[in-house]
């Protein structure tokens, strides 16, 4: 295994990760009366929030919903997609190596 092929495997996993992550927080901003300090949605919020708060300067809700963590799952499925997907740029790295 190449170095190039840790690192698709490192981002693959960071990626799915933080997809999955914003799918929740989607899933959570239909029920804004749940408190994201508390267990088990703190697990949730806490890793995503970093991201999200810059962003709600710029994003505002629509109908009463958060939008920012649409965008961000947009942003990095598309990071993905160019980073680790058939084209990116680390599995054409990863390719060459072979």
């Amino acid at each position: 295994m190449n170095s190039w092929e840790v690192v698709a495997a490192i981002l693959r996993l960071v990626f799915s990760l933080y997809i999955l992550l914003f799918l929740f927080r989607v899933v959570l901003t239909w029920f804004p009366q749940i408190d994201l300090n508390k267990p088990p949605y703190n697990f949730v919020a806490w890793p995503t929030e970093p991201f999200l708060k810059p962003l709600r300067r710029f994003v505002p809700t629509f109908g009463g919903v958060d939008m920012t963590p649409f965008v961000w799952l947009a942003l990095v499925a598309l990071a993905q997609e160019l980073l680790i997907g058939q084209q990116g740029i680390v599995t054409m790295l990863t390719r060459l190596r072979s």
